[in-house]
């Protein structure tokens, strides 16, 4: 059960920041700091990030006691241990068990921590506001949902690959998309969580979508044998095959669960023509 977060305890202690250094963190402020990590490239995780000090002053903590608190998390994070990069090198037990609520539940913990940052920070969700149109009740609230988890997905997908295609190395954020290695329909709990996704420009994250390409388990790049016909375009080489063969970028986090490329090589992939 939530915790809470208590807004006169928080107004008060913003003005003593000794008292707030000894303060527990409570659930809530550990899945706001959570979210955040996952929404912050690494190298971006300081003390004089904006998106850190608002959440610092938001919370009654200092933006260095919550810069710390994304380096916990940094700590236990598999994908860095991969490339031998540490968080902080101590952390809390509470900090453990946010990563597992996560881990076991991407769906709901996203949206629970998103409907934190804005009921604290935002003043209520945009989503909401578009939407107010339509009748309250189940449609609503689901549509809702799913539109504050795709931007958290979005958000979180595109931190990790510090907002590059993993397949071009193109870096213009209005070109690139969180693709959804297992599709968003098939596997509820996992719609939201970063190693599910890939962070592609438009066309090719139209054409792994579709299983004209995959990632296979070992990272490399696929092109489906039903293109080989059209293999000649001069087209269809530059964008498609030009990348066969060759690895993707990693991201700095979250790196793809094998689990999820099986199923994408296996279940979306046109493996014949």
């Amino acid at each position: 059960m939530s915790s809470g977060l208590n807004t006169a305890t928080v107004a008060g202690n913003s003005h003593n920041p000794a008292l707030a250094s000894r303060r527990n963190w409570t659930r809530d402020e550990l899945i706001l700091a959570f979210n955040l990590y996952c929404k912050t490239p690494f190298g971006r995780i300081h003390i004089r990030n904006p998106e850190i000090t608002r959440l610092a002053a938001a919370i009654g903590r200092t933006p260095s006691a919550v810069s710390w608190k994304l380096a916990n998390f940094a700590r236990l994070d598999p994908s860095l241990k991969a490339r031998k990069i540490r968080g902080a090198s101590h952390g809390a037990d509470a900090e453990i068990e946010i990563w597992k609520e996560f881990n076991g539940d991407w769906e709901a913990l996203a949206f629970e921590s998103e409907n934190l940052m804005a009921t604290l920070i935002a003043k209520g969700h945009k989503e909401m506001t578009e939407m107010s149109t339509l009748p309250l009740g189940t449609t609503r609230e689901s549509l809702v949902r799913a539109r504050v988890n795709q931007t958290f997905f979005r958000a979180a997908v595109l931190a990790a690959y510090n907002s590059r295609c993993c397949i071009t190395g193109l870096a213009l954020p209005q070109l690139l998309n969180a693709s959804h290695i297992v599709p968003w329909a098939v596997d509820e709990k996992n719609r939201t969580n970063p190693r599910n996704g890939l962070c592609l420009n438009a066309l090719h994250d139209r054409a792994f979508d579709c299983g004209v390409i995959t990632v296979t388990t070992d990272y490399i790049v696929k092109v489906s044998p039903t293109v080989k016909r059209v293999g000649e375009d001069e087209t269809v080489k530059l964008f498609l095959f030009e990348y066969e063969g060759k690895p993707i970028r990693l991201p700095e986090r979250f790196r793809p669960d094998v689990g999820f490329l099986e199923y994408h090589n296996e279940h979306v992939f046109l493996r014949s023509s």
